[in-house]
């Protein structure tokens, strides 16, 4: 988003001669959105940044694929995904599982607490939610506390690792892009600025504050990019002669930053608010949403539960975060569940949550939605952890079987 920063040394004017104290030339790098024709930001280098010295493929984590068919809405568990014992040894790069994913979004899960290897998403901008737990992300632009609550996007092809510390792990809902993933942009004024009506600003974004400099020879790092492969998805790993965090200073509307959900200002109303009303970021085809505690409806008539609703041009996402679902009840969702509504299934309230919500004037409830506009697909994490009876929480279990028992 095209808020301007500058952090560490850069030149009076772009795009000359600058050098280090020690009288060392410094490389400059462009690096920017859309062929030089949106946001960009501009890296001081020690080192020349295009230098490879090595290279081999990387086995990523299962990108496979399996269509919602039969359609079903569905119910998926991804705290089963991990055990505490193999939390210990994973990390945020190559121990994530793919959960849900179509042509424009991929959505996966991990319990991490290993620090992973240095890496770079070629494909798109990556935004991860901080379930539980604190990490610390090293960019090449600096360093960026996450914590629990917090949104972290990192821009395509910004070099980073995730670094946990001894004893400690944290859960991580990741949701990559095939595009860049931004404020809204009814949030933005014709500059990029964010408007008063948005329900946050930006105080609240947290960006690198000092240079992270590291000196080490044949670094690896790890890339994920298209290829042949049957999910359009490949990885590489390149060996770099220099440490890639030898930014010196940097300048530019392009950086990673955090932003944490309790920093979301709800809009509410005086009957039951759309979906849009939540939107906090979107990407090509994908919106992102919060639902955070807040007051509730005031009509004297209000009905504070979401009406039922057709998802006629996508499918929706929830992730359950923190809080008391009013809407799921009796619905087997619980904190961590992940549920999946796709388009052509009508959804809404369980049985007896619209009764039960009548003269509610609060509630707390933290979640985080995807809306897609292409139909999603089930990944690994999504078949294993499917609790296969979701769909039946409307008619109290009741469900017709094929002559096969299906």
């Amino acid at each position: 988003m095209a808020h301007y920063r500058q952090v560490g040394p850069v030149p009076d004017k772009r795009h000359t001669l600058f050098k280090d104290d020690d009288g060392s030339i410094l490389y400059e790098e462009l690096m920017g959105e859309e062929g030089f024709s949106s946001d960009s930001s501009l890296l001081y280098h020690r080192h020349i940044p295009s230098g490879i010295v090595g290279a081999r493929h990387w086995e990523l984590p299962d990108q496979t694929l399996t269509p919602n068919e039969p359609l079903l809405p569905r119910h998926l568990k991804p705290h089963d995904l991990f055990t505490d014992a193999q939390a210990a040894t994973t990390d945020a790069v190559t121990g994530r599982q793919l959960v849900l994913g179509n042509a424009d979004v991929r959505i996966s899960y991990a319990h991490v607490g290993a620090t992973s290897p240095l890496y770079k998403n070629a494909i798109g901008d990556e935004c991860v939610y901080v379930e539980r737990g604190s990490a610390l992300v090293e960019t090449q632009l600096g360093a960026l506390e996450a914590s629990e609550g917090d949104y972290v996007i990192i821009p395509r092809a910004m070099i980073h690792r995730w670094v946990l510390r001894e004893g400690e792990t944290a859960r991580l809902y990741f949701i990559e892009a095939t595009s860049h993933i931004a404020p809204p942009k009814r949030y933005l004024s014709r500059y990029g600025q964010l408007l008063e009506h948005a329900p946050y600003c930006e105080r609240d974004l947290r960006g690198p504050t000092e240079p992270l400099l590291r000196e080490e020879q044949d670094v690896e790092v790890h890339i994920k990019h298209r290829g042949r492969g049957p999910s359009g998805i490949t990885g590489t790993v390149h060996t770099v002669p220099e440490h890639p965090f030898d930014v010196v200073g940097w300048d530019g509307c392009l950086y990673p930053y955090t932003f944490n959900i309790r920093d979301y200002m709800p809009i509410t109303g005086k009957v039951h608010q759309p979906p849009p009303a939540h939107q906090v970021f979107e990407g090509n085809n994908f919106v992102i949403c919060n639902f955070v505690p807040r007051k509730v409806d005031y009509h004297e008539l209000s009905v504070p539960v979401p009406y039922y609703h057709s998802n006629v041009d996508s499918d929706e996402v929830m992730f359950y975060v923190d809080g008391d679902y009013e809407a799921r009840k009796g619905s087997g969702i619980a904190k961590g569940s992940i549920s999946l509504h796709p388009g052509g299934h009508a959804h809404g309230p369980q049985p007896g949550a619209v009764e039960a919500s009548l003269g509610a004037e609060y509630f707390d409830e933290t979640a985080v939605m995807v809306d897609t506009f292409r139909p999603l697909d089930l990944g690994v994490g999504g078949v294993a952890t499917d609790d296969g009876v979701y769909a039946r929480s409307w008619t109290g279990g009741r469900w017709i079987t094929d002559e096969d028992g299906a």
